[in-house]
């Protein structure tokens, strides 16, 4: 999905200054303790699914959303894994952006895994023991997500 319409308006009034987003990374598991991961078509790298809270939208709906929209997969969020922050991000554009980075948990519910949209190339199940390489921040949410004791985690 391109940039959210709420987004190019906010860039209209600001430019590229920093704006403060909320943002949604969405660790899936299926039955059996598989991760659903995508690969991205800016850079390349394998991540969990993720996206922008949009106005008014809860965070939980959020990574529903997300997740079917990139992968075609219904999820269920099952907890709250935890909340940080980015650091702060430049774009090719030169826009600058950084992010509240609220984690969910969520189980596979049903749909096939494909590539759902143009922010990807790819999108597999992984084992836990056979995962590509993730970016650390994205290595945070799985940690998170798969804690077995389902507590959620902060930064600070």
């Amino acid at each position: 999905m391109p940039t959210p319409d709420f987004i190019l308006t906010l860039r209209d009034m600001v430019g590229d200054h920093p704006l403060w987003l909320p943002g949604v990374k969405a660790v899936v598991t299926d039955d059996a303790g598989r991760l659903l991961l995508v690969r991205r078509a800016d850079n390349g790298r394998w991540t969990v699914p993720a996206g922008i809270v949009e106005p008014g939208e809860e965070p939980a709906a959020t990574a529903v959303r997300e997740v079917l929209e990139e992968t075609g997969v219904h999820v269920a969020v099952t907890h709250l894994a935890g909340v940080g922050i980015t650091a702060p991000v430049v774009y090719p554009n030169g826009d600058h952006a950084q992010y509240l980075d609220v984690v969910m948990a969520c189980s596979y519910t049903g749909g096939e895994a494909r590539v759902n949209d143009d922010e990807n190339l790819e999108v597999g199940w992984f084992s836990r023991d056979g995962l590509p390489e993730v970016p650390p921040l994205h290595g945070r949410a799985i940690e998170w997500a798969l804690d077995p004791e389902r507590r959620a985690h902060f930064v600070g």
